[in-house]
């Protein structure tokens, strides 16, 4: 009960704690990196400021900073003040890794990221083996948590469940018509081309087309011909929101409109100013909106107070940093493997609501579900 109590207490966040001198030192610490003299617990995060999703970086740091403000006006991590680490990896593997490392040599052993899978797969390797806690926000790929390592978590959705999903709408809504599955050499794009595929043979039914391409506006041009040309009426495609923006954009512009279909990795309003008004109309899996939790009101309603619409990512990112904060107040320590066993053992009451983690380091909470972009913004698809 007393641990019950005091997440509550830690998920009411009323506000975005921090305001004044106070709170720009603490901002510039977090942003820059620099663990002021007096910090006594530092938390690294590992996101991408630079490259292809970088939108989605910022959402998750966005999130994490705004619980790091939260959780310290309340006494941060069991009484001892959180300053944040933060580090851009690219979603390049090999930078992953060394940041990873410099995290390892720094001592820090409790880290909110990567981002995308790939980062995280080869980072997770280097904290498995510093006991480090790592728990991501946006990193969807199966392996990730399959491999069993006892310090590795996210708080959103699996790539396999995530491919089911899209099968199964593939499936029920455009039976009759013909259907590419697209991917962009890219990892996490092939990975959920190649599962969304194979779970749509699974039902028995098969793409007209499956192809990859490299992305860039040429490619883009010639892709949209291709497609028109074999006759496509709906394109799943799971890359990045910059690039299914400019195709989806290229494709109008040259008289191409098939039904497009995205992945999380489109959750973000770059997409749609990418892609204007061809944006209206397209399908995209993503985890359930947080928004929409009545645990998660306060913390929107700061967000907004603020002029910051925390879409995406962002709330996931709150949640990463939260049930950190939760399993290290109620074990009353900032040891990584005693907050990882405490993790795995019991449930915290999180933005997203009540929740656990399983075995594999899998959070409980509900997973996909389908939206629809109209206007700028998604809601969820009927």
């Amino acid at each position: 009960m007393r641990f019950r109590r005091a997440a509550r207490r830690f998920g009411r966040a009323g506000g975005l704690a921090g305001s004044g001198l106070a709170g720009s030192l603490f901002l510039a610490a977090a942003i820059l990196g620099a663990a002021p003299a007096r910090a006594d617990v530092v938390i690294g995060v590992a996101v991408p400021r630079s490259g292809a999703y970088v939108a989605v970086g910022e959402q998750v740091l966005r999130g994490v900073q705004a619980a790091a403000r939260d959780a310290n006006a309340r006494g941060g991590l069991d009484g001892q003040t959180i300053v944040l680490d933060v580090q851009d990896d690219a979603c390049d593997s090999n930078k992953a890794v060394a940041v990873a490392n410099h995290y390892a040599t720094q001592g820090v052993r409790l880290v909110v990221g990567h981002v995308c899978s790939n980062a995280s797969l080869a980072a997770s390797e280097v904290y498995a083996a510093n006991g480090t806690v790592m728990i991501t926000a946006a990193s969807v790929a199966a392996k990730l948590t399959d491999r069993g390592l006892p310090t590795i978590f996210r708080v959103c959705g699996r790539d396999d469940d995530q491919a089911k999903l899209s099968a199964t709408v593939l499936a029920e809504r455009f039976r009759e018509k013909k259907i590419a599955i697209l991917n962009d050499l890219t990892p996490g794009s092939r990975n959920l081309a190649a599962a969304t595929k194979e779970n749509l043979n699974r039902i028995g039914i098969n793409e007209a087309l499956a192809t990859a391409f490299a992305a860039g506006d040429a490619d883009d041009a010639a892709l949209a011909d291709r497609l028109r040309e074999a006759g496509i009426a709906v394109a799943y495609y799971g890359g990045d929101a910059r690039e299914m923006g400019r195709l989806v954009r290229i494709s109008a512009e040259r008289g191409f409109k098939p039904q497009w279909f995205g992945t999380s990795a489109i959750a973000t309003q770059e997409f749609a100013t990418i892609a204007g008004p061809a944006s209206n109309g397209v399908l995209m899996t993503f985890y359930l909106d947080p928004r929409r939790k009545p645990e998660a009101a306060a913390v929107v309603a700061a967000f907004k107070a603020e002029g910051v619409e925390p879409e995406g990512s962002t709330i996931y990112g709150y949640a990463a940093l939260q049930a950190l904060v939760a399993a290290g107040t109620f074990a009353h320590t900032a040891d990584s493997k005693r907050i990882a066993a405490t993790l795995h053992a019991e449930r915290f009451d999180l933005v997203l609501g009540s929740v656990g983690f399983d075995g594999k380091g899998d959070v409980t909470a509900q997973g996909y579900v389908l939206y629809v972009w109209n206007d700028g913004a998604f809601t969820y698809a009927k």
